[in-house]
């Protein structure tokens, strides 16, 4: 699995927003073991140390717990999941009004676009 990370932004900060997505969005289950930090590393082509930095980022987000000589499971905390998507998607929201507002598009041609796509159905 060739991973594509960008070269302006530290590799274990695009892992950790990674395994946010999978989380969220339910690929990785609510109370599911996940991967060793060596098959982790292996499986997304990095140092382990990386994939240690961001597994413990995770942990302090309180997305993942350890439990000793177990593993890493990701958190069965359903609120604390449905938070973390809503916080995301507040900040894709953001995002595209910004990129929207840059372009010179008034609220109302943004609105108008963005339906437009949905019903057309997004591109992959």
């Amino acid at each position: 699995m060739t991973e594509q990370f960008q070269s302006n932004i530290p590799i274990y900060l695009q892992l950790v927003k990674k395994f946010k997505y999978k989380i969220v969005s339910g690929e990785l289950e609510a109370g599911s073991k996940i991967d060793s930090v060596r098959d982790l590393a292996i499986k997304y082509e990095v140092n382990p140390n990386t994939m240690q930095r961001a597994l413990t980022e995770l942990e302090r987000d309180g997305l993942v717990y350890s439990e000793r000589t177990i593993g890493r499971f990701i958190t069965k905390d359903k609120e604390l999941i449905v938070k973390m998507r809503e916080t995301i998607a507040d900040e894709i929201i953001d995002q595209f009004i910004k990129q929207m507002e840059s372009l010179g598009y008034s609220k109302e041609e943004s609105i108008k676009l963005f339906l437009e796509k949905i019903e057309k159905g997004a591109s992959k």
